[in-house]
């Protein structure tokens, strides 16, 4: 069974009287273990199917299923449990609370987690995270303290605390220069390579999208092309 398998997914907006589609019929699946990138220029409809995927939208039409489990169709409470339980997250703009310590930044999604509410075992895995992302001296360092390098390292580790199923990045090399971007590159290779994580990663430059296993385009609302192919594609 597939991680990821998303059927025919249609994303319509209503802007008043108006309606924009912007996803016109995406099918795709995910493998276990998997790297992939979603490319496509600003406006092609690959931030929407990431935020459908990440279960932080709903299509107009069309079925996604996560981990073996409909989302698409679940009840509205539904896809936070989601969310929450198999889904990290990594954005553009680090997305960190201001005045809030790199530690208790990773920390902070266990709030919402049932099951790992109130476990003492949460802070020694935030901490083992950071020091595993090279961020041993700079645990109680708040984000303005910290390089964008480091906040970005810090986001890794709060996506990871939860032990999501797969990893969702949304541009997270856009804020970065060319050094720290292959750093980052770099670390999302290791996870998935010696970790097994699967990583959706979405992003419009080629030489990014080029560390990926696959690389899928996307343009004006539908995939354009594969590379490589997914039957070629071997976890």
């Amino acid at each position: 069974m597939e991680l990821i398998e998303a059927i025919s997914i249609f994303k319509t907006y209503n802007l008043g009287q108006v309606k924009v589609p912007v996803l016109k019929g995406v099918s795709l699946s995910v493998s276990q273990g998997e790297y992939l990138a979603l490319m496509g220029a600003s406006g092609s409809g690959q931030s929407t199917l990431m935020n459908i995927l990440g279960c932080l939208d709903r299509p107009t039409a069309g079925q996604y299923f996560l981990d073996g489990e409909e989302v698409s169709q679940a009840p509205s409470d539904r896809p936070a449990l989601f969310r929450s339980r198999k889904i990290g997250f990594v954005f553009q703009n680090f997305n960190l609370l201001p005045k809030t310590s790199a530690l208790d930044n990773v920390i902070l999604p266990l709030i919402y987690h049932p099951q790992h509410r109130g476990d003492k075992s949460a802070r020694k895995r935030a901490i083992h995270l950071l020091e595993q992302l090279g961020l041993r001296e700079r645990l109680h360092h708040e984000p303005s303290q910290l390089s964008g390098g480091q906040q970005q390292r810090v986001a890794i580790a709060r996506a990871l605390i939860n032990q999501p199923a797969i990893l969702l990045a949304d541009e997270p090399t856009g804020n970065l220069d060319s050094h720290t971007s292959r750093e980052i590159l770099e670390m999302f290779g290791k996870l998935n390579a010696e970790q097994g994580i699967p990583l959706i990663l979405v992003t419009y430059n080629p030489n990014v999208a080029r560390q990926a296993q696959r690389i899928i385009t996307i343009q004006d609302g539908i995939i354009t092309g594969q590379v490589p192919e997914k039957e070629k594609f071997i976890t």
